[in-house]
């Protein structure tokens, strides 16, 4: 009995022995490194912020296995070369706006927002159910990338002007920051568009070098002190009425995660989209009023002159950009036939409701 009971207590320590000798390394193995690069500077609220949290959330939910490094722009990498930070695989994930890449295909501004576009719970539709993120695979596909939706800023102010815009005229000779798709509308009405990472705004709308920006709503916007060099501020912007943000990731990386640890990577960046979306809604109304309330800014809406204007541009734009590739146009009518199919029903569901709602509250 006592050599069996030291041979059963043998074979035991035995197990027990080289479990621990091999679970060290079975653990080691397992852990994963990812460097995140952004577009948004360091504790921005909501954009930067939502980003740093996005990090913190996979790390977190994968209890510290999955190690997420996060550079804020300009820590790394400047802000408009995360692209090909991540594409070329030295880094593993960016988090930013994909219209900053329509230079390489025009495709890319689909899938943050386009003028005349999708609200976030159509563009919700219609990458989760119409063909979207296929469409948005085999794009990012063709750069090396997987592509999440990350976040999402709603329907967005239309920008800040040093003057009032009475008509398509006023826009003429107007140097203004904003980039996509949107920009190519304010070339087609004779504006100069110009492109700046969010962290460089400020300094070229108060020198001049900039006469008017779009950026994204009043709770970013009061944080960027735009209010200090433009005090009319129009609504609502034609250009991005439901802007994803996104998390793109190194196709060879990702292929190489396991399953779970890419549905736990997707589940962290859809949980991001609705948090952000909500961030956003709880603070622009409060923000809004402090900037009209504490810094005299002047809220207008832009006419039907210069918006039907807008209209005439992005269907020229549009043209285009179908022309360029068969993926292009293959993007542009999926998208169409969700805003005609998803517009429709919205039109009768939240549209005719906050309309009646705001009449009978008087709001």
């Amino acid at each position: 009995m006592k050599r069996r009971s030291f041979l059963t207590g043998a074979s035991v320590g035995g197990i027990a022995a080289a479990a621990s000798a091999l679970s060290a390394p079975a653990i080691a193995q397992s852990r994963v490194e990812m460097v995140m690069v952004s577009t948004w500077p360091r504790d921005f609220p909501g954009l930067g912020t939502g980003a740093q949290r996005l990090a913190k959330r996979i790390q977190e939910v994968s209890d510290g296995r999955i190690q997420v490094q996060y550079f804020a722009a300009g820590e790394r990498v400047g802000a408009f070369d995360a692209f090909d930070e991540v594409a070329s695989g030295n880094a593993q994930a960016y988090h930013a706006a994909d219209y900053y890449w329509k230079g390489k295909h025009p495709g890319w501004a689909y899938f943050t927002s386009v003028p005349f576009g999708l609200t976030e719970n159509e563009m919700g539709a219609w990458i989760h159910h119409m063909g979207g993120q296929e469409l948005w695979d085999e794009l990012a596909g063709e750069f090396g990338l997987k592509c999440l939706a990350a976040g999402n800023t709603g329907v967005q102010m239309g920008g800040w002007f040093n003057k009032e815009i009475n008509s398509s005229q006023d826009l003429k000779g107007l140097k203004m920051r904003i980039p996509g798709l949107g920009g190519d509308v304010m070339a087609k009405l004779g504006a100069s568009p110009v492109s700046l990472p969010g962290g460089q705004i400020y300094e070229n709308l108060v020198s001049g070098a900039i006469d008017a920006t779009e950026w994204v709503g009043p709770w970013n916007d009061y944080f960027l002190k735009f209010y200090e060099a433009a005090k009319y501020y129009y609504y609502p912007g034609m250009h991005e009425p439901g802007g994803y943000d996104s998390l793109g990731l190194n196709k060879a990386w990702w292929d190489k995660l396991s399953k779970s640890d890419q549905l736990l990577i997707k589940a962290c960046a859809s949980e991001e989209t609705d948090f952000m979306m909500a961030e956003f809604n709880a603070n622009n109304g409060t923000y809004l009023r402090k900037l009209t309330q504490e810094h005299g800014v002047q809220l207008r809406e832009f006419n039907d002159d210069v918006y039907d204007a807008f209209g005439r541009a992005s269907a020229e734009v549009y043209e285009e950009v179908r022309a360029h590739s068969d993926l292009a146009n293959r993007i542009h009518e999926s998208f169409a036939k969700a805003r005609s199919d998803v517009g429709a029903w919205m039109k009768l569901s939240e549209g005719a409701y906050y309309a009646q709602r705001n009449r009978v509250l008087g709001l």
